[in-house]
């Protein structure tokens, strides 16, 4: 089981709807889904962190399709999806939050739909919508620069 704490993923957008994930686990060589210490090997992401991927990969695809509806430009968006472990009232690790931030390129927040698509996509983001019935979840939409275009708590 993860330690208390924080873990962070990060996506990178490659063309269409597909997404590089890193789950951080570089030194555990090839990936497979298999939960870490003491349940398992630790030979791959633990269910936590294909959590955190599913929210952010959902949030990016819902963006994309609302601001491009055909072909998404290649590359256009990178993410990182930070998630903080907390114990509950009996001392369970659960996850406690979840920032996540959308870096979306030039092309991108330039695009006619970009400002109408900040205030929609979230909505029809199926797993982060849910998750958020569990635990707080932020979400910022930054472009190449680092300023925030869009948060979700606006």
């Amino acid at each position: 089981m993860p330690k208390e704490g924080q873990f962070t993923i990060e996506m990178q957008h490659l063309q269409g709807y597909e997404f590089k994930v890193n789950f951080g686990l570089e030194s555990m060589g090839e990936i497979t889904m298999d939960e870490l210490e003491p349940l398992g090997e630790g030979k791959g992401p633990n269910p936590s962190r294909v959590l955190a991927a599913a929210a952010a990969n959902c949030l990016s695809a819902s963006l994309l399709y609302c601001v491009s509806k055909n072909e998404p430009p290649a590359g256009s968006i990178k993410e990182t999806a930070t998630c903080t472990l907390s114990r509950n009232e009996k001392k369970r690790l659960r996850i406690g939050g979840m920032q996540i931030q959308l870096q979306v390129d030039g092309e991108l927040e330039q695009a006619v739909r970009m400002k109408r698509c900040l205030d929609l996509y979230e909505d029809f983001c199926v797993v982060t919508a849910s998750l958020r019935d569990g635990f707080p979840i932020d979400v910022d939409v930054v472009n190449e620069l680092g300023e925030v275009l869009h948060n979700s708590a606006d």
